[in-house]
């Protein structure tokens, strides 16, 4: 997967905050598309046990592999948390307050642990199996939204990446500000995701 960093880091000082919802179905895309190609339902008389992907427990790490420039890297990945903002907050974040009614921020900390493979030295690909849901569907992205808050690395920032090394990246969503829990969703390519779930009172 190619790296745009410089195109990235250039357009969020300009961009406003913006407000871009994706489809809210219930369930991931590859599920959905998954259904839409007959080709992969009733192939196989006895269903095989998904080879990641899975319900984590609270603080419990998951093992993927991506593969990113220099080769295949092996990752441990665990969602830390979710901040969950006020409404208020929401509407000064979009261009569009009107966007953000009924709707709050949800920023995911998760943290990734390089734990085998090539050294990086041009960032990496891990934060993009990253998505937020809330109550099974999916939040729309906060295009711009800084990731740099306190406990957030910027994971433009980073390039250098070796083996025993962890950090830190977070993801905000919009979501329903009713919603009752939050999910934390983390994939490898082609994979079933693992999730995280964080109950709201």
């Amino acid at each position: 997967m190619p790296h745009h960093k410089t195109a990235l880091r250039l357009a969020a000082p300009v961009a406003v905050l913006a407000l871009a919802l994706t489809a809210c179905a219930g369930g991931d895309d590859d599920t959905d598309a998954a259904a839409k190609n007959p080709a992969t339902t009733g192939a196989s008389a006895s269903p095989a046990r998904p080879a990641s992907g899975g319900d984590m427990a609270k603080g419990e790490s998951a093992t993927g592999k991506v593969a990113e420039g220099p080769g295949e890297v092996t990752y441990g990945v665990v969602a830390q948390e979710v901040e969950v903002g006020t409404e208020a907050e929401a509407a000064k974040a979009v261009a569009d307050a009107a966007d953000a009614k009924g709707k709050v921020l949800a920023t995911a900390h998760i943290k990734y642990t390089h734990k085998g493979g090539s050294a990086l030295t041009e960032g990496s690909d891990v934060h993009d199996g990253a998505t937020v849901f809330a109550d099974g569907r999916r939040g729309g992205v906060l295009i711009g939204a800084s990731e740099d808050a306190p406990g957030c690395e910027d994971r433009y920032d980073v390039e250098s990446w070796k083996q025993g090394e962890s950090h830190v990246f977070c993801e905000t969503y919009v979501i329903p500000a009713e919603a009752t829990s939050v999910e934390v969703h983390w994939s490898e390519e082609d994979g079933e995701p693992y999730v995280w779930r964080f109950p709201q009172k």
